[in-house]
């Protein structure tokens, strides 16, 4: 993506926030660049400093990205079961900063040591149990590939840590491209 699409997607994420928390109308988005209209799965990550407030994202698209970005956007500020004790408030909006992923397609892999830290996320799936981690997490942890497995199954699919090892269990990569930006500089 150019820089007018990453700032096209900032802008769109930071008045979906703003308007939910303020309890305004949803900014009405349509895209006209043919790579804003794109089926693609995504992210939206807030934070403040350090401290995680929001993360919420789909694989897959059954909508154009720019409005995948306002569905996410909306979901990571007000639906993320983590924080509904610790909303995001128009107190926060100043120091809140926004990070978009905009994921590839998944890949089934059958050898999940083959990821590239820093560049592959990966979801991790057993039955009804699944989680998540998108390829940045690698990088702010400093976790080797058998940490980054072994904690997405304990910490966010409620798996056993070395699940990942179990045929049974299906491990998939993915790629994301990353851009953000602080709330008060969109």
């Amino acid at each position: 993506m150019n820089k007018v699409q990453k700032h096209a997607l900032l802008k769109v994420a930071c008045d979906t926030v703003e308007a939910v928390i303020t309890g305004k109308r949803l900014p009405k988005v349509e895209a006209d660049d043919p790579d804003l209209a794109t089926h693609l799965g995504c992210f939206v990550t807030l934070k403040t400093g350090d401290e995680l407030r929001g993360c919420i994202g789909q694989f897959t698209a059954d909508k154009p990205l720019v409005n995948m970005v306002v569905e996410m956007a909306k979901a990571s500020a007000t639906s993320d079961p983590r924080f509904f004790d610790n909303p995001i408030t128009l107190d926060d909006l100043p120091d809140l900063d926004i990070e978009i992923s905009v994921l590839s397609p998944l890949k089934k892999t059958a050898d999940p040591l083959s990821l590239r830290l820093g560049i592959d996320g990966i979801y991790i799936k057993k039955g009804y149990f699944s989680g998540c981690f998108l390829p940045q997490v690698a990088t702010e942890t400093g976790w080797s590939k058998e940490e980054f497995l072994s904690y997405c199954c304990s910490h966010k699919a409620g798996l056993p840590e070395d699940a990942w090892k179990d045929p049974k269990t299906e491990v998939f990569l993915f790629s994301a491209e990353v851009f953000g930006s602080p709330f008060k500089d969109i």
